[in-house]
């Protein structure tokens, strides 16, 4: 099965791509210290709602890029319904070998796929390559509430084990000289809305697709993911979006 497949199928009804409100997502927006024509670069830009809101906002112009055709298309799609394709590009790609210009961006971001530069080390300095001196940075990243339990970690033993804590995230990106000018966090309805979102996407795909020969592998995958996150993920996962100065 092609994961982007998979990932186009089970976020078909996600506007916003990862656990954020769409009233938290335009309150984080407002907030941004951007002036009119500032360039914005999305990396892992999804269907592009965060990006097409920035521009359409703060009267910027944009880059973004996403591995997924699936995503790069609505994002185009997306783009041409508002009238901003002259403002904005988006590029199928890998984020990390994208050529971009140092010091050629007001703001860089990069919402839940920071492990496109193998983690949030990684991509905090990857992208302070690509703004100008005092621009901004976004991420988007997951943080624990709790110390992961025996299960969480046996069922995903890549991921729980590597969480800290909301504050020790903020403490990483200062150790790297960023300042923080703002985060705003999840809560259980956000994450509620994301991953039951993500379960009826994959059953109701299941079943107005009965020939597709992905499709009982992609309910497999969901029902197993949604499984974990209701028994570990729910209690122990946080989400944050954190604002910073370079």
């Amino acid at each position: 099965m092609d994961i982007w497949k998979f990932y186009g199928v089970t976020h078909r009804d996600h506007i916003v791509m990862n656990p954020t409100s769409e009233a938290k997502t335009d309150q984080f927006i407002a907030l941004l210290p951007l002036k009119p024509n500032a360039r914005v670069l999305d990396v892992a830009s999804g269907k592009g709602e965060q990006l097409l809101r920035i521009i359409d906002k703060h009267d910027a112009t944009g880059v973004g890029i996403d591995i997924s055709p699936y995503e790069v298309k609505a994002a185009r799609q997306r783009a041409s319904v508002r009238n901003l394709e002259s403002k904005v590009e988006f590029v199928e790609g890998d984020g990390a070998k994208y050529n971009v210009e140092p010091n050629s961006f007001d703001l860089a971001m990069c919402l839940g796929a920071t492990g496109v530069w193998g983690g949030y080390r990684g991509a905090i300095e990857a992208l302070k390559k690509t703004v100008k001196p005092t621009g901004l940075i976004v991420l988007g990243e997951p943080y624990k509430l709790k110390e992961p339990e025996s299960g969480y970690i046996e069922a995903e033993p890549e991921f729980a084990p590597t969480l800290v804590t909301h504050a020790e995230n903020v403490q990483i990106a200062q150790n790297a000289g960023l300042k923080l000018l703002y985060s705003i966090v999840s809560d259980h309805h956000d994450w509620d809305r994301y991953e039951g979102l993500r379960l009826r996407a994959a059953e109701l795909y299941a079943e107005e697709n009965p020939t597709d020969p992905d499709a009982h592998e992609i309910l497999d995958r969901q029902r197993g993911e949604h499984d974990t996150y209701l028994k570990h993920g729910r209690d122990t996962l946080g989400w944050a979006i954190y604002m910073f100065r370079t």
